[in-house]
């Protein structure tokens, strides 16, 4: 079981500021770090990688600094953004090389498992040069996984990746998860984070902006009012009787589709069932429409 502790961490570059005094704890399990363009999620890798110093702050595996620790690497495995290739090799002898320079005994097995774990066992023998943007995705995955690493940090692991293989990767991930490891992405498609990440980590402008279960982040935005689609037995007076309480925000239907705004989270979700029981009417759904990771993101993003 390891962990990453990144602790009141700065760097930058001249005068551009990357990351300002970031704080937070990766552990067991999946997290998604999260953020736009510049927003610092790739020096943030690079430093729990160990190819980049914190300017301030330190960041550590298990207690131990990364920086200049090279045994990190021993159980560590990484796939960066870039494509970080030997294109004149096969995928079989550049995953066969990595094995090799981790020790690891018998590298030919370690290179078939890897391969097989990715689902690159037809092509380990085309050259990385020929290969498509996810296969070489897939390659690298291989390569960081050829010493069976307990930590493994992907930098927008699934760019390229038709969906076929993003699904893959899905099903690995939260397999690795699942088995206790440390896994850390960064990812722009936010539904596929929104399926397997335990907890999301958000960055913005090189700021932590949000941490945990992005559901629970989402209730505590008490400023924003939550929105729901309701289907009953009578929308009508089911729509009535909440516009007399203050918990809603407002109440609008249109088209035979009833959508509630509620200020105030709790007290909406305790209100909802007494009101249809008191007025006589039965409840078929109610499902949110602004609580994906999308809008979450967006929400952060924009405040």
């Amino acid at each position: 079981m390891a962990t990453l502790e990144i602790d009141a961490c700065s760097r930058w570059f001249g005068n551009v500021v990357a990351v300002n005094d970031i704080t937070m704890s990766i552990g067991p399990g999946i997290t998604g770090l999260l953020g736009p363009n510049g927003a610092g999620k790739s020096t943030l890798i690079h430093m729990l990688a160990g190819f980049l110093p914190p300017s301030t702050g330190t960041v550590t595996l298990d207690g131990s600094t990364i920086w200049k620790h090279q045994d990190v690497y021993r159980v560590m495995g990484i796939v960066p953004e870039r494509e970080a290739t030997y294109d004149f090799l096969t995928g079989r002898q550049f995953v066969l090389a990595n094995a090799e320079l981790h020790g690891v005994p018998e590298p030919g097995a370690a290179a078939q498992r890897a391969l097989g774990t990715v689902g690159m066992q037809d092509a380990q023998n085309r050259k990385v040069g020929e290969y498509s943007k996810g296969m070489k995705q897939r390659v690298k995955m291989a390569s960081a996984l050829v010493h069976d690493p307990d930590v493994l940090l992907l930098d927008e692991p699934f760019n390229g990746m038709d969906p076929r293989q993003r699904l893959h990767l899905i099903g690995l991930l939260r397999t690795m998860g699942a088995e206790g490891r440390t896994v850390l992405f960064s990812s722009h498609i936010l539904e596929e984070v929104e399926q397997v990440a335990n907890r999301i980590e958000v960055v913005i402008a090189g700021r932590y902006a949000a941490s945990g279960d992005y559901r629970e982040i989402r209730r505590l935005m008490i400023d924003r009012p939550h929105q729901y689609t309701i289907a009953s037995s009578d929308d009508r007076v089911l729509a009535s009787a909440l516009v007399a309480d203050g918990s809603t925000a407002g109440v609008n239907l249109e088209g035979g589709t009833l959508r509630v705004h509620a200020s105030e989270f709790l007290r909406f979700s305790e209100l909802l069932p007494r009101v249809a029981r008191d007025a006589g009417v039965r409840l078929y759904e109610v499902s949110p429409t602004d609580e994906s990771l999308e809008s979450v993101f967006s929400y952060l993003v924009e405040n």
